[in-house]
């Protein structure tokens, strides 16, 4: 029997695999065939030189595709080494890589490729307020005029503790991600089947987040 994989479960995939701070899905396109992907082989690449980003990518989008019965692999444990996925290839690469997918009978391809870095830096004060005082919600008569309000009792302090302010500035950088998904079976300028762009701030672990990913990835899906 035939086993498929939903457009929303590739989705949840791909975005589950990287653990941050925040993440966002900004932009995702299907085509009306993407269902043709149900029943290829899957070659996965992770297009970086940061060999251990690139063995956790690819592995666990590996194992997540199993699991809802895509037959799929890893680049980075059977593409040839002369093959540098993360470089631009010369002629002879671009004939070996063919010949390879050929070969290893290959008719699918999930490509992730970071498009963008974009660093931001931010400062948030905190203090400069009176903690316990109580503010009205309006303002009281005595301030309709200078004597009235010089002279009131409630114009010498704030009846709280003043904090002191204290700024703090850090920064932090937003990847844009963009995975694309393509059918090999069909002819050049037919075969891609989605694109999925991503914005992911800060990441530092590759899976303690993927549940909250995967919550916010199906909602945005709806």
């Amino acid at each position: 029997m035939k086993k498929s994989i939903s457009f929303s479960i590739l989705l949840l995939v791909i975005i589950n695999l990287t653990g941050c701070s925040s993440i966002k899905v900004s932009d995702v396109w299907k085509s009306e065939q993407f269902e043709a992907i149900k029943d290829n082989k899957v070659l996965v690449i992770a297009r970086t030189d940061n060999t251990q980003a690139r063995l956790a990518f690819e592995g666990e989008l590996k194992e997540q595709l199993e699991k809802n019965g895509v037959k799929a692999t890893a680049s980075a444990t059977t593409l040839p080494t002369k093959i540098k996925v993360e470089k631009e290839l010369s002629q002879d690469q671009k004939m070996a890589f063919r010949d390879f997918l050929k070969n290893e009978a290959y008719d699918g391809v999930v490509l992730s490729v970071i498009k963008d870095v974009k660093e931001t830096t931010r400062t948030v004060t905190e203090g400069g307020y009176y903690a316990g005082a109580t503010l009205p919600r309006y303002y009281p008569y005595y301030y309709t005029g200078f004597f009235s309000y010089y002279y009131n009792p409630l114009s010498y302090s704030s009846f709280g503790t003043y904090v002191e302010p204290s700024s703090t500035t850090y920064s932090y950088k937003t990847y844009i991600v963009e995975t694309v998904v393509y059918d090999l079976n069909q002819k050049e300028g037919e075969q891609l089947l989605a694109v999925i762009t991503a914005s992911i701030e800060d990441p530092y672990n590759l899976d303690k987040f993927a549940k909250t990913y995967a919550k916010k990835l199906v909602k945005s899906l709806k």
